[in-house]
């Protein structure tokens, strides 16, 4: 049940008739994997934090940096030289102090992200590159977990939903293969901050849709957002028989 403090923190939200009391509840019980604390985790962590989302797993073995506090509106001036993950618990905490946190502070091999990735209900990947993003979609894959996948560089953003147990869903693999992403990261081509906080809210919308069971959720089609032109366009994706991550024979 939800305490008289819950109902009174969450009452906007359980005011729409497509969460109600029952929304809140799954949301309660939940549990998400965030992967990335840094300009697009940032929006993720803090809106599911503040939504209720009952436990939330914070991955991310980097430290705050200066030049990172124009977009990861999550860390402070004060958390420079400061564990990403233990910024974020304690800005977190302290917005909520409802949920649980559970930190990750290393690098996860593959073994152990297999096993994070199979206790949850949701993953987040809110990385910067594709080696990160290969392995949690193969993760996502093997243990048929909904993925909500995002990417901003300069002033072009992406978003989609890879949702395993759909068995029309593509996976991350079907859409950009081995490695067809472009490498550059932030720090070598400039990104602004409202578009990944823009990513990052749809990210985080998407997330509570699949867990609070209301709405489309924006499984195979890709989001791609204009920042300079203020556009944004929808893609069919289909799954690839072939793919070596889901198709036939890997799945």
């Amino acid at each position: 049940m939800l305490s008289d403090q819950e109902l009174l923190r969450y009452s906007r939200q359980v005011l729409l008739a497509q969460v109600d009391v029952a929304g809140q509840l799954k949301l309660k019980a939940a549990r998400a994997l965030i992967v990335g604390l840094g300009g697009l985790g940032s929006p993720v962590a803090l809106y599911l934090a503040a939504a209720g989302v009952g436990t939330l797993h914070l991955a991310d073995f980097d430290t705050v940096d200066v030049t990172n506090l124009q977009r990861q509106v999550l860390h402070s001036s004060a958390s420079v030289g400061q564990g990403k993950v233990d910024s974020a618990a304690e800005r977190l905490a302290a917005l909520n102090p409802e949920i649980t946190l559970v930190p990750h502070r290393a690098v996860l091999a593959a073994e152990e992200l297999a096993a994070l990735v199979a206790e949850v209900d949701v993953v987040l990947d809110c990385s910067d590159n594709f080696t990160t993003r290969e392995a949690v979609n193969a993760a996502c894959v093997a243990a048929a977990v909904p993925l909500v996948s995002g990417a901003a560089i300069r002033l072009e953003g992406q978003l989609a939903v890879f949702d395993p147990r759909e068995p029309a869903s593509p996976c991350y693999h079907c859409l950009y293969g081995h490695g067809s992403e472009e490498q550059l990261t932030c720090s070598e081509a400039g990104v602004l901050g409202p578009l990944v906080g823009l990513v990052g809210s749809l990210q985080a919308l998407e997330a509570l849709k699949l867990l609070a069971g209301f709405g489309t959720p924006l499984v195979g089609r890709l989001l791609l957002v204009d920042a300079l032109s203020t556009r944004f366009r929808e893609l069919r994706v289909k799954r690839d028989p072939s793919c070596a991550v889901c198709g036939a024979g890997h799945a």
